[in-house]
């Protein structure tokens, strides 16, 4: 057994603890960084990356097909083995070496192993050889271990040995039936990756696809999915899982809670998620095992002035974008507690990570995309205020007529009457991700209405709804 002591201990590897590991070097402080899989984490090897790249190709094939003049050429459906090459390429083939290269050139050291917290600033890393290590925190233990799929309890279902995530885009073949439980990100961009590569696909949520968003997203993603082929089933449940009777090894039998049954080859379950916080010895420092992580604004557990908890593992958003920059949040907060500093002063201020309250910004990568950031307009109505909606049909607009010959597209945009600014944003349409930061940037800033008269839109662009959305809310 060895014992080395840092500054900083960051547990997980992933795009998270990378960054909070990353900012605390910057910040002067010694760091290490535990990882029990591949350094680089679920983003890049199970969860944002290989996702889009199974999703890319079928995107490319429709945008093609939605020109005329590209679209006379293209004859074929996708090549199957070029996508899953792509995927492969794209995740590195599961190789961590580039990221390992990356976390010696910052000047983070790495320690192989599952990490368990045995006191106070201690965590002990078990090898796979059975190699123990002790880590000893000078200042800090950051947590930053994610999150993994949430496994309902459903009657049969453990027994059919269903996909999460992870095996959906790690997938080396591509079933010839998909049965997705859900109704999130997750289920219905797997429903749309999947559909584009051949398989035949049913959803079954038991309420709208992508509620938490405007609901007239949930619904065209719906409607796009259905004319794709895919059986989309809102409103029921799964009432328990069995093996198919005579069906190929593997296949499952659904029952659903009206009576219907779907079988499919392989069954995905995508009905949320649960924090990695099981096994990471939180009895030894009086908190419960398995629990979200509560935070403040600085990613500090509360109730204790050295464990901070940043990524999806506090649970405020589960997204990585929004974990990378809690993640600058952290590292800074933690090297300026090092040295006495204060945290709140002008210095730090603006690292503190407030825009997980209000201002998330999210992408759903299906057919037709959903962007979206701020409040929806139940939500704001909910928080008391005031507001004025103005949706716009995207496909009224010039740029939209020279993207695609049938450009098909909604937007929303919610206004806080009181305070003349925007407070929520929703795009659905092709491309419409690339929309996305101008309305963050507009809501964070907290734009008045008078000065975005003054953010002159490009034409032909499909951004020039920004004008159509002044126009309909009126003049200064």
């Amino acid at each position: 057994m060895s014992e080395r002591a840092y500054d900083l201990i960051v547990i997980g590897a992933g795009a998270v603890g990378e960054n909070v590991a990353d900012r605390a070097v910057q910040g002067g402080l010694s760091t290490v960084i535990v990882e029990a899989e591949l350094v680089g984490g679920e983003c890049s090897y199970w969860a944002c990356m290989p996702s889009k790249a199974l999703l890319r190709s079928g995107a490319a094939l429709r945008a093609a097909r939605d020109v005329d003049g590209a679209k006379q050429p293209v004859t074929g459906a996708l090549d199957v083995a070029g996508v899953l090459r792509r995927r492969d390429a794209v995740t590195h083939e599961w190789n961590d070496s580039s990221q390992v290269e990356w976390l010696s050139g910052a000047g983070i050291d790495l320690v192989r192993g599952h990490a368990e917290i045995t006191g106070d600033k201690r965590v002990r890393v078990r090898a796979e050889d059975g190699t123990v290590t002790d880590l000893i925190a000078r200042h800090a233990v950051a947590v930053a271990t994610g999150s993994a799929a949430l496994l309902p309890d459903i009657p049969g279902l453990a027994e059919i040995g269903p996909w999460t995530s992870r095996e959906a885009t790690s997938a080396r073949e591509v079933p010839a039936s998909l049965a997705i439980v859900g109704g999130g990100v997750v289920a219905v961009e797997m429903a749309t990756a999947y559909a584009s590569l051949g398989s035949t696909v049913s959803v079954i949520a038991r309420s709208a696809l992508l509620g938490g968003m405007e609901p007239f997203a949930g619904e065209r993603v719906a409607a796009s999915l259905t004319e794709s082929g895919v059986q989309v089933r809102t409103g029921v449940t799964v009432a328990s899982a069995a093996p198919a009777a005579n069906a190929s090894e593997g296949s499952a039998t659904l029952t659903l809670s009206d009576g219907s049954e779907i079988t499919a080859e392989k069954v995905l379950v995508a009905t949320g998620r649960t924090p990695r916080t099981g096994d990471l010895g939180l009895e030894n420092i009086d908190l419960t095992p398995g629990d979200w992580l509560s935070v403040d604004d600085t990613m500090l557990v509360d109730g204790t002035d050295w464990l901070y908890a940043v990524g999806d593992v506090n649970h405020r958003a589960l997204l990585t974008h929004q974990g990378k920059y809690q993640a600058r949040a952290a590292g800074d907060a933690i090297a300026a507690r090092a040295k006495g500093d204060p945290v709140d002063d002008a210095r730090w201020g603006a690292h503190v990570a407030t825009a997980d309250h209000a201002h998330v910004p999210q992408v759903t990568f299906t057919d037709p995309e959903v962007a979206s950031v701020g409040l929806t307009a139940d939500a704001a109505r909910e928080a008391g205020l005031s507001i004025r909606v103005i949706d716009y049909d995207l496909s009224w607009i010039a740029g939209a007529s020279t993207h695609s010959d049938d450009y098909q597209g909604m937007s929303r945009a919610v206004f806080d009457e009181d305070r003349g600014v925007l407070v929520g944003a929703t795009f659905v349409g092709p491309d419409v991700a690339e929309l996305l930061h101008s309305a963050t940037i507009a809501i964070v800033g907290e734009v008045p209405v008078e000065r975005l008269w003054h953010a002159v839109p490009p034409y032909p662009t499909v951004s020039e709804v920004w004008l159509r959305w002044l126009e309909a809310y009126g003049r200064p």
